[in-house]
């Protein structure tokens, strides 16, 4: 199956936020949210419970409105085009949305079925093969490991190659090594071609699988940029006389305001929030 076209070209980022903001009641999540994700890449959106991660997914996969702002995903706005949008993406949630009484293969040429694509078998086998699957095709869903089952439902998304992928905390609940074989197949995505937002509080997730990292808080993104570019947001640290780098985890924590336990310090003259903070663009 052919991917949805780009009436405005390959110059336009995959996904475009400007000004996007939602509230529920009396809560504002949002508060005007701009993000560009370049074809072909991995933006992580990290942020703490509550942030607005997953109300960001939600409006770009058409299941939310949006209360102001413009989305874009693959050219089409989410608004008014929305039937074109869900034909560029693909979401995945939080956890493996498969049907356990199925063989994996099964659960691909179903899914290969509904989309309405040609030579679901094929399809399907293809999938298996590329997500290290193909020994296990043959078995029921319900005897496959935690990460077997994501890398299934990560396998499922790419049915009839969407343009574009929603990944909302794919590592939910995963062990360890099941973490690696979903960043593993994650990797595999963006390998391909395939454009990946991904959500997630796991800022090592955020570091193995992301070309850049915008992190979202208080309702907006508050620093957007490459690792290298956010570590240099905060000074090197000198332990015993060896320069330390900072890590993600500190700035993340510096851009939120709370400290290795998660207290919020923002009132502290000695901790630095997003406030201090310049973005890349703005360094001199």
């Amino acid at each position: 199956m052919s991917t949805a076209p780009t009436p405005h070209g390959v110059h336009e980022p995959a996904v475009l936020l400007r000004g996007l903001t939602k509230s529920y009641r009396d809560l504002t999540v949002l508060r005007g949210v701009d993000l560009d994700v370049a074809r072909g890449s991995i933006v992580a959106l990290l942020g703490s419970n509550g942030a607005g991660k997953t109300t960001v997914i939600k409006i770009l996969s058409t299941l939310l409105r949006a209360d102001g702002g413009t989305a874009r995903v693959n050219g089409f706005d989410v608004a008014t085009q929305g039937a074109e949008v869900r034909g560029s993406i693909s979401l995945t949630g939080q956890f493996a949305a498969v049907d356990e009484i199925l063989t994996g293969r099964e659960n691909l040429v179903l899914m290969a079925r509904l989309r309405h694509v040609t030579d679901p078998g094929v399809v399907a086998d293809d999938l298996l093969r590329r997500f290290s699957l193909a020994e296990a095709g043959t078995r029921r869903v319900a005897t496959y490991s935690g990460g077997m089952r994501r890398r299934l439902d990560l396998a499922m998304s790419l049915v009839g190659d969407p343009p574009v992928i929603f990944l909302d905390e794919p590592t939910t609940g995963l062990d360890p090594q099941a973490r690696i074989e979903v960043w593993r197949a994650v990797s595999e995505l963006a390998r391909g071609g395939t454009t990946v937002l991904l959500t997630t509080q796991h800022l090592d997730e955020a570091e193995q699988l992301a070309d850049r990292i915008a992190i979202l808080h208080e309702g907006r993104i508050t620093v957007n940029g490459t690792l290298a570019e956010l570590r240099r947001l905060l000074p090197p640290a000198e332990v015993e006389y060896v320069e330390k780098q900072p890590t993600l985890e500190d700035v993340f924590l510096a851009v939120v305001g709370a400290d290795a336990s998660g207290h919020a310090h923002r009132d502290d003259p000695g901790t630095r929030t997003s406030d201090d903070l310049t973005t890349p663009g703005e360094r001199p």
